[in-house]
């Protein structure tokens, strides 16, 4: 077998007879060096062989299991699983329940006591039935209501899940508004507060409207007119549903269902719709609060920059509907909702920033306003000083949304730009009075409750005076 040289060359015994053998020289290894030779060469040929099977292999260091073996499940889009819940014990109170109804089946007026079986809020009764089937045929059977509810249990884990489930369509894991019809419906027929409007039909429809409305309007964050689990597991509406139970006058449930609240926009809506279709104009909103308004930001409305249903889009008007969002953003503009409305209609290019010539598109017709009004409006450069005062954006020379939810005073800041009659209340107030009004972020009446509240005394007195003036 061959040796390789450099190896022989590490041997220091070696080194003069190779040395000798390289210069030619015809010389033959004594033995001892042919012995030291052969147990070299058989060292060599050891270790190019296979170790035999006989010997182990050297132990391998055991790897630690993969990362993802150990992290535990966070997501869970039905809500967290509940391990202590016993599906069969729910199951055998609603069947006791069931019993006490004739062949047990149990109409929408019964469906009250299955709600409480099925450990929910009253009000979840109409959802329960028509989730059931029960629409169809006016009752729910035992055997169909009990096979609905344990699916829900054995796939749905907290109430948010649960409420999209029974009202949802069927292959949607979402809410659009019109399913909330239903379950509204029965709110109008069986809460003592709404009593009253079981002999005004023609009412039930725009008050439902409102409610639904207002319910995207806080709820659906993402404005994609899709209420998702996580909207609905973050917001406070089911809170509010559970409420209707507790309280038997719904206008002191005011996020939400407060009739109150549903006639003064009704009523102010009314006012500018002359032709009473249920839709309005530019001309007819920039009627409202006597063209306090700019004709800008109502072009701005109208663009369907914070609108949706494209055929009153294409026929120049906004609907009932759009007219809630409008009315509740002109009244509260420190909501997060009001403040992404504002801004969606004053970034004219989209670009997610408000520049310094935007700010400006909208200042000019305000300065217009006021030379017409014989009161010397303030020069763009020391109101934009002021603005950016205010609103201390994060980077030089741009607004963002981001920078607008931190500001204590967005009120001020867009009545600025389109609401003449508002700017001029603030600019006859203290700074230092506005900062305190803007720092009561605990206060428990919001600046929309103000103003319903105001408006709907307003109402009530003129409808007294009227009818006083007629009875005389």
């Amino acid at each position: 077998m061959r040796i390789k040289e450099i190896s022989l060359r590490q041997d220091p015994d070696l080194r003069k007879e190779l040395a000798l053998l390289a210069r030619g020289c015809d010389f033959v290894l004594p033995s001892r060096f042919k012995k030291r030779l052969k147990a070299f060469q058989q060292v060599q040929v050891w270790r190019q062989l296979p170790l035999p099977f006989s010997i182990p292999p050297p132990p391998q260091e055991t790897l630690p299991p993969s990362l993802s073996q150990n992290i535990p499940t966070f997501y869970f889009p039905r809500g967290c699983p509940k391990e202590k819940v016993n599906i069969d014990a729910v199951i055998a109170k609603i069947e006791r329940t069931f019993s006490e109804f004739p062949n047990e089946r149990a109409t929408l007026e019964d469906m009250g006591k299955v709600a409480k079986a099925c450990e929910c809020p009253l009000y979840w009764k109409g959802p329960l039935f028509y989730c059931a089937g029960g629409e169809r045929t006016g009752y729910v059977s035992v055997h169909k209501f009990v096979a609905m509810w344990r699916k829900i249990l054995q796939t749905c884990y907290d109430d948010a899940a649960k409420f999209v489930h029974l009202l949802m369509n069927p292959g949607c894991n979402y809410l659009v508004q019109e399913d909330f019809i239903p379950f509204l419906q029965d709110v109008v027929n069986s809460h003592p507060g709404l009593s009253f409007l079981k002999e005004a039909s023609e009412f039930h429809s725009r008050y439902i409207t409102t409610v639904i409305q207002r319910i995207f309007y806080t709820v659906n964050r993402s404005w994609s007119g899709k209420i998702t689990c996580n909207e609905l597991r973050k917001s406070n509406f089911l809170q509010n549903v559970a409420l209707l139970e507790e309280e038997a006058d719904i206008n002191q449930l005011t996020e939400y269902f407060s009739y109150e609240h549903f006639y003064v926009i009704y009523c102010k809506f009314w006012e500018l719709d002359t032709d009473h279709d249920l839709y309005i104009d530019r001309k007819d909103l920039a009627r409202h609060n006597d063209h306090a308004i700019s004709n800008r930001m109502i072009e701005r409305i109208f663009s369907g920059a914070v609108t949706r249903g494209r055929k009153a889009q294409k026929d120049g008007k906004i609907s009932y509907a759009d007219f809630v969002w409008f009315l509740i953003s002109e009244e509260d503009k420190k909501t997060p909702t009001s403040i992404e409305y504002w801004f969606r209609c004053m970034d004219l290019d989209g670009d997610g920033a408000l520049s310094m010539y935007e700010l400006e598109y909208f200042y000019e017709e305000q300065c217009q306003k006021l030379d017409n009004m014989a009161i010397e409006p303030l020069p763009f450069e020391d109101c934009l000083c002021q603005m950016l005062d205010l609103v201390k954006p994060q980077y030089e020379g741009k607004i963002t949304l981001h920078d607008l939810k931190r500001c204590k005073l967005t009120n001020v800041f867009f009545d600025t730009f389109f609401n003449i009659e508002k700017y001029l209340d603030h600019e006859q107030k203290d700074q230092f009075s506005m900062l305190r009004d803007g720092e009561g972020e605990s206060q428990e009446v919001s600046d929309w409750e103000k103003y319903a509240a105001e408006e709907y005394d307003i109402l009530v007195a003129e409808e007294a005076a009227s009818d006083q003036w007629n009875d005389g």
